[in-house]
């Protein structure tokens, strides 16, 4: 191996991280995690402090894909690839306004997914169905994007991703993620979290002083940056023209979104001790922005530095700067940070997952007697499926495979936001009308992903007006469009609402569950 001294300090990061996510679990809050309660398992019991919030909603918002692929998206695509900023900032007020409210009904009524809110506030069990499958099959390729952080350190490191070695090291560290959330559930990502905030924070801060050091100022990367981009094939620039502000401000606008419909964000606003300790959370969240942003610039330094990844592999680029620019030692604990970033969310994500079928889909569907110890079993059973899918996923297919039905993903998981946020409401609409703009939104949005050749952006013509919109926006419109329009209609056919309070057998199956 040519980078021995590296691959073996980021195999001590994560072996250490390993460690703590299989047996320090035992310290966190709420004891071991071993109670036959999903509750228990899924959301730590709910009581979760500010400073593990903090640490484990931006663990599981700031992945290590978004690490690399956003300072990746400025590296080939210049100042556009900077949308993630004000996405992330919009990210924080609404995180601020809307968790603590779906966290305080969700204790309050016991709720343990954002489908159980849905299922109660709508007394729809089909509409819950769509809000779980939906989150499931959202959050599948984004675990495996989570692959793909991994994969580019391997690879700056000599381990081929698609040979022998390289598969066996991905294998083993989703083994010990999947053994420790089996076990431990939510606790165990969280206690990572707080070594992730560490690394993260640390490995910033060394970055930057790295590359004023060896670059040179701000100024000059940039000048050298521009200089690049303009070499290349001209169409990329850092300022973007105002031709681009649709694209821009609808990326940024529609990603926030999506990211609260998701199920992993929510479960762990549910593990919240108090409204209170999500405000605290919300507030700091800019900490984790500003982290990012200044990885986005690290994407400027790349440019600056003349780092070359391979054709399609944009997401190199950070990593083979870390390794150009710091000893062998030190780049091993900067790449290790980058793994560690990918194992709280993976894990969280696969929680979310599995928890939502366990509860929306094997209690409501398949077997509503099931007692609690029989969920949380199905549940703990779901969360290894789910990260063999997306680690099988990962090494069958390619990485612009998992990419495009991320961005899928993303699309199809925006659609569900109405069922969510209007639920809020005093006055709901209409079940009915909820479910068709969801299944309309769902096809408008994949045909217009589809149609634009997997971008996320798509071109739409009024007249002399010619822009391009995020696709998942324009699908979230029409979505809105039909619940608007449909739902007083159909309170004037006489059609029933469906308010809380409605619940079938399988309803109150899940609410003694919760109960006992």
């Amino acid at each position: 191996m040519n980078n021995l001294a590296p691959a073996i300090t980021c195999a001590a990061v994560v072996l250490v991280a390993s460690a703590i996510a299989l047996r320090g679990a035992h310290f966190a809050p709420g004891g071991t995690g071993v109670r036959a309660d999903l509750e228990d398992w899924a959301l730590a019991d709910r009581r979760q402090g500010s400073c593990l919030i903090w640490c484990l909603l931006g663990g599981t918002i700031y992945t290590a894909y978004t690490f690399t692929a956003v300072p990746g998206a400025v590296f080939t695509s210049g100042g556009i690839g900077f949308y993630a900023l004000p996405y992330t900032v919009v990210i924080c007020a609404i995180a601020f306004v809307l968790l603590p409210r779906l966290a305080a009904t969700a204790r309050a009524h016991g709720h343990v997914t954002v489908a159980d809110f849905v299922r109660v506030r709508y007394g729809s069990p089909l509409l819950a169905l769509a809000v779980a499958l939906t989150g499931i099959f959202a959050t599948m390729p984004y675990i495996a994007l989570q692959l793909l952080g991994l994969r580019a350190v391997l690879s700056v490191l000599g381990i081929r991703p698609g040979g022998l070695a390289g598969d066996a090291t991905l294998t083993a560290v989703f083994a010990v993620l999947a053994l420790s959330t089996y076990r431990y559930g939510l606790r165990a990502p969280t206690l990572v979290s707080v070594v992730k905030a560490v690394l993260v924070v640390g490995s910033t801060l060394a970055i930057a002083t790295l590359v004023l050091t060896e670059l040179g100022s701000p100024a000059t990367l940039f000048a050298r940056a521009d200089a690049a981009l303009a070499a290349s094939d001209g169409a990329a620039a850092l300022v973007p023209g105002p031709s681009l502000a649709p694209a821009y401000i609808s990326l940024a606008l529609g990603s926030a979104l999506a990211l609260f419909a998701f199920p992993h964000v929510l479960l762990v606003a549910f593990s919240a001790r108090t409204d209170g300790v999500l405000r605290r959370s919300s507030v700091a969240l800019p900490g984790w922005t500003a982290m990012l942003g200044l990885f986005a610039l690290f994407g400027i330094a790349a440019l600056a530095s003349g780092v070359q990844p391979p054709p399609g592999r944009s997401e190199l680029a950070i990593p083979l700067l870390v390794l150009d620019l710091a000893p062998g030692w030190a780049a091993g604990l900067l790449l290790g940070a980058i793994v560690v970033a990918a194992l709280v969310p993976a894990a969280v994500m696969s929680i979310g997952a599995a928890t939502l079928f366990a509860r929306n889909v094997y209690l409501e569907f398949v077997n509503p007697m099931a007692t609690a110890a029989q969920v949380t079993r199905m549940a703990r059973l779901m969360s290894l499926l789910v990260k063999v899918g997306a680690l099988v996923f990962a090494l069958g297919l390619r990485d612009q495979a998992a990419i495009n039905l991320h961005l899928l993903g993303a699309v199809w998981v925006l659609q569900i936001l109405p069922a969510i946020v209007l639920g809020l409401r005093h006055r709901t609409p209409h079940r009915v009308s909820l479910l068709t703009g969801w299944l309309l939104g769902m096809v408008v949005g994949t045909a217009l992903v589809n149609h634009g050749g997997f971008s996320p952006l798509v071109r739409l013509s009024f007249g002399q007006v010619d822009v391009q919109v995020y696709a998942g926006v324009v699908g979230l419109a029409v979505n809105l469009a039909i619940v608007g329009l449909t739902s007083p209609l159909l309170d004037r056919l006489g059609v029933p609402r469906g308010l809380s309070g409605v619940l079938g057998s399988a309803g109150a199956a899940r609410e003694r569950g919760v109960a006992s």
